[in-house]
C-alpha cells in the first residue's frame, strides 16, 4: 500500500502547478483549466485521507460534492468564455473590461 505522505506530496504539486497557472497566464480558458487541477488536488487528499481512515466515509462524500461543485463552476465558466468572446473576439483576461466606463 501507498502511504499517505506519496499522495499528499503529489497533491501539493498539483496544487503548486495550478495555481502558478493561475496567477501567470492570462487566457481565460487555461485560467480555468489551473482552477480545476487544484480542486482535484484537494479531491486528490481528501480521498487519501479517506484511504488511511476508511471506517469513516467522509472524504469520500466531500469529494462526491466537490466533484459536483467543479462540474456547475465548469458551465457557468464556459459560459463567460463564449460571451467574452462573442463581445471582445479574445478570451484573454486582461481584455475582459466590460464593466469599465
Amino acid at each position: 500500500m501507498i502511504p499517505v505522505t506519496h499522495y499528499l506530496v503529489l497533491s501539493s504539486l498539483l496544487f503548486t502547478i495550478g495555481g502558478v497557472g493561475f496567477l501567470v497566464r492570462r487566457n481565460v480558458l487555461v485560467t480555468l483549466m489551473s482552477i480545476e487541477l487544484m480542486l482535484n488536488a484537494v479531491n486528490l487528499t481528501l480521498i487519501a485521507f479517506n484511504a488511511a481512515h476508511p471506517e469513516s466515509h467522509t472524504g469520500q462524500m466531500f469529494a462526491f460534492f466537490l466533484i459536483a461543485a467543479e462540474a456547475a463552476e465548469v458551465a457557468v465558466g464556459l459560459a463567460i468564455v463564449l460571451a467574452l468572446f462573442r463581445i471582445r473576439r479574445t478570451v484573454r483576461s486582461d481584455e475582459a473590461d466590460l464593466l469599465k466606463n
